[in-house]
């Protein structure tokens, strides 16, 4: 139970992959530039998390379904994690709809 957080984020990242998979919207549409966008995703995120704990605005509740594990004070590790996911979730979500949805044809 200690890793069920970190194990339901992974299990769900592996669905966001056969979805990039069936459709190639990110990764197998371009790989180079979907790393750079997560990547660059996850540092922005990732140093807004930083700033808000130094801060004392953002701060870790142990809790029985996570690691434990720590990347710094009060970053557990599975923000990084999770931070990721979201990243290529809100990007699949985007290149999903415009793909989807009708393009409005100016007169």
């Amino acid at each position: 139970m200690r890793a069920a957080y970190l194990t339901a984020l992974l299990v769900s990242g592996g669905g966001l992959v056969l979805v990039d998979r069936r459709w190639r919207l990110l990764f197998w549409h371009d790989a180079l530039r979907a790393a750079v966008v997560a990547a660059v995703g996850v540092a922005v995120l990732l140093a807004a998390d930083l700033v808000g704990i130094s801060h004392g605005l953002f701060f870790r509740v142990p809790s029985r379904v996570m690691t434990g594990v720590l990347l710094a004070p009060e970053l557990p590790l599975e923000e990084p994690v999770f931070l990721a996911f979201l990243c290529c979730l809100t990007v699949l979500l985007v290149r999903g709809a415009q793909r989807a949805l009708p393009r409005k044809v100016s007169p």
